[in-house]
């Protein structure tokens, strides 16, 4: 188990039923990032990867 994956767990176990929207989720992300620059480039990595999921790979 990654150290994170405590994080996504603790997550899942506290929020796992809520419904939110992918516009609620940006802005908690800009939100995070404006508090924690220096996690700008893994969060920017994780919103172009949801973006891009349905995505057709070449």
């Amino acid at each position: 188990m990654y150290f994170t994956d405590r994080g996504i767990e603790e997550l899942q176990s506290r929020r796992g039923d809520e419904q939110v929207t992918f516009a609620w989720l940006a802005e908690q992300l800009s939100t995070f990032v404006d508090l924690n620059p220096d996690f700008e480039i893994p969060v920017e990595r994780l919103a172009t990867w949801l973006a891009r999921l349905d995505d057709d790979e070449d």
